[in-house]
């Protein structure tokens, strides 16, 4: 279920379609009372050290890597990739590494909202 937590519906944010009606209210205020903890733009994100918190896969022991064939992507889709990685790559939430045999190219995933 999509709500906001601003007025003027701003700040988007999508929470589980089963809850009940107190449950939702409920989970939306605390959402509400902590709103400014969340990063709503990739400015806000700036600056959090990957030695705070870091994104980490566990691999099973053994585990085969497997590389994808890169796909071809349409002029318009690539520079939406491009800027996005950009935007990251400024942030410092993504850094690039050596040929690793675990990376793959990225996947575009058209959200049930339209964007990409």
């Amino acid at each position: 279920m999509h709500a906001h937590l601003g007025a003027k519906e701003i700040l988007p944010v999508i929470i589980a379609g089963d809850l009940t009606k107190s449950q939702e209210e409920a989970h939306l205020s605390v959402l509400r009372e902590n709103r400014e903890t969340i990063g709503w733009t990739m400015a806000v994100i700036k600056g959090i050290s990957p030695t705070i918190i870091q994104h980490r896969i566990h691999l099973t022991q053994g585990a085969k890597p497997s590389r994808d064939p890169q796909c071809k992507l349409n002029p318009i889709m690539k520079e939406a990739i491009r800027k996005e990685q950009s935007k990251c790559f400024d942030n410092r939430i993504i850094y690039p590494i050596s040929n690793n045999s675990w990376v793959s190219p990225v996947q575009v995933v058209l959200k049930k909202s339209g964007i990409v």
